[in-house]
């Protein structure tokens, strides 16, 4: 199967044309606004916006696509406040017109990066797919309304999608070869690895009085290799057609940024300079995702822990310290 990856050139796509070119074809589009031409060396790729709709027909044409996997989309939580605007023109616009390609060329089959900020504040700290959408974002917001388009696309053109909600991506590729690198760095692995390597002078954690068993925030980190086969099984699930689906993925159990310090120290030998600094508003004490639906559908299962998902984080720092080149 011929496989177009939107966004293939940032931290999530390259890993994922990384692990899925060893089944099946795969063909890159990224507008290398925030992704890395370094990351992606040796695949087919075409420098187009998904915007563009004519760029992207004449892709599709040339290279005959089967599926989609849809990562192209900003995502800062933070600067969707600020800058609404380009969040849903990016976003919202952006995927109405891969759709509209998508159907002018016959191609019924996407999985799409969805996000746990569709959820926005809730009241418990455990998330299923039972939970109503209530998104505190625009970034949050354009994932709802992303889930919604591809919904009444299925109903109008029988375009079959598969929607995964996911938590906190973490780690590497397991041999370090691919990884995280966002400028600016806003995820706190990365951000704690880079204090650990004196790239960084310290590191303040928001609040020590939540409820949880360090008083620090309690997440979700799932691993982008784990986070990779969940799409991969998400595709397969496509190709033997069946319905539209949306699943969270995620461990069930989260860490809390102490645990994350305390392990990034085990891993990498060096101790992690950090100061307690005051609360953000907002902030819950605990999310973590509910996956048994992923289980019991897709037969899906994070198999990497969160030493596994530094060890892995540090390989990549070490293979790049500065970042890929620009």
């Amino acid at each position: 199967m011929k496989v177009l990856i939107t966004g293939g050139a940032g931290y999530i796509g390259s890993c994922c044309t990384e692990i899925l070119s060893k089944t099946d074809e795969v063909v890159i589009v990224d507008n290398l606004e925030r992704g890395h031409l370094d990351a992606i060396k040796g695949y087919k790729f075409y420098n187009v916006d998904i915007r563009d709709k004519e760029a992207l027909d004449k892709v599709f044409k040339e290279e005959r696509i089967d599926a989609v996997i849809h990562f192209a989309a900003k995502s800062q939580v933070g600067e969707s406040c600020e800058k609404p605007y380009e969040y849903f023109i990016n976003n919202v616009y952006g995927t109405l017109e891969l759709l509209k390609v998508m159907v002018d060329n016959n191609v019924k089959k996407i999985v799409f990066s969805s996000s746990a900020a569709t959820y926005g504040m809730q009241d418990v700290s455990v998330i299923d797919e039972s939970l109503p959408f209530n998104p505190s974002s625009p970034y949050g917001e354009t994932k709802c309304m992303m889930e919604e388009i591809m919904k009444w696309f299925d109903k109008a053109y029988g375009m079959k999608y598969v929607a995964l909600r996911y938590f906190n991506v973490c780690g590497a590729l397991d041999d370090g070869s691919k990884g995280e690198d966002h400028r600016p760095e806003t995820h706190l692995i990365p951000i704690v690895l880079d204090t650990a390597l004196g790239l960084r002078q310290k590191l303040q954690v928001f609040g020590n009085d939540y409820n949880t068993k360090d008083g620090t925030n309690v997440r979700d980190y799932i691993n982008v290799v784990d986070l990779v086969d969940a799409h991969v099984k998400a595709l397969r699930y496509l190709e033997k057609g069946n319905e539209s689906n949306f699943f969270n993925l995620g461990t069930t159990t989260g860490s809390s940024n102490l645990e994350i310090i305390k392990t990034v120290e085990k891993v990498s030998g060096k101790k992690v300079n950090y100061e307690i600094g005051p609360r953000r508003p907002g902030d819950p004490d605990t999310l973590v995702a509910s996956a048994l639906k992923a289980k019991e559908v897709l037969g899906w299962e994070p198999k990497h822990t969160l030493e596994d998902s530094i060890k892995a984080a540090l390989k990549f720092k070490e293979n790049y310290p500065n970042g890929y080149s620009k």
